[in-house]
């Protein structure tokens, strides 16, 4: 059986990810055989434990702890969910993965790309997205679709959500991402965004 395809969206807090994530799949399930839609962090039992660890509690965690728990989310999520689904065959689109830590925690955390990349690749084992999809619109378009209740990492400054979005667009020639704009109605999003991953569907 052929490979599936890991498909990841990505962005700041409020650019639409998982309105696009919901679209992308939509779409693809009348192209392909299985899609498997997903997210990070806490699509697994243990992975929601985490997860209310890491944005639930509003109280100040330390950089590090952040990285770890974000990644020890991500080693239970690859193994469980997304590695059987690319070996059946499937197409996993996902709601955030490895980029989300190397900009949060890397960049604007100040920890170091290198350094949160190392622990990336160690919760991966190696299995990367075929694309990465970066969702980037103004500061007023994220705050007016922040969610009315915030989460811990929503509730950070204006002064971090820009660098959030500043090292997304800086890192994108480094590791490939495709940076897509999120500004528009949902429908013409989905647009850009299925034209961005068409390529990596060919074959299937």
């Amino acid at each position: 059986m052929a490979r599936g395809v890991f498909i990841v969206l990505e962005g700041g807090e409020g650019c639409g990810k998982s309105t696009q994530c919901r679209l992308l799949a939509e779409a693809l399930r009348g192209r392909v055989a299985e899609v498997v839609l997903t997210f990070e962090p806490g699509a697994t039992s243990r992975g929601a434990v985490m997860r209310a660890a890491l944005l639930d509690d509003p109280t100040p965690l330390d950089s590090r702890a952040e990285v770890l728990l974000m990644n020890a989310d991500r080693a239970q999520h690859v193994a469980e969910v997304v590695v059987p689904a690319i070996e059946r065959g499937a197409v996993v689109v996902c709601d955030r993965h490895a980029p989300s830590s190397i900009v949060y925690q890397g960049v604007a955390r100040g920890l170091g790309v290198d350094t949160v990349l190392a622990v990336c690749d160690l919760a991966t084992s190696g299995v990367h997205p075929d694309r990465v999809v970066v969702l980037d619109v103004s500061e007023a378009t994220a705050r007016a679709r922040r969610a009315a209740v915030p989460d811990r990492i929503e509730l950070e400054s204006d002064e971090f959500h820009a660098a959030v979005r500043a090292a997304y667009r800086d890192l994108a020639p480094r590791f490939g991402w495709l940076v897509v704009d999120g500004e528009g109605t949902p429908e013409a999003v989905r647009a850009r965004v299925v034209a961005a991953v068409s390529d990596v569907l060919d074959g299937l």
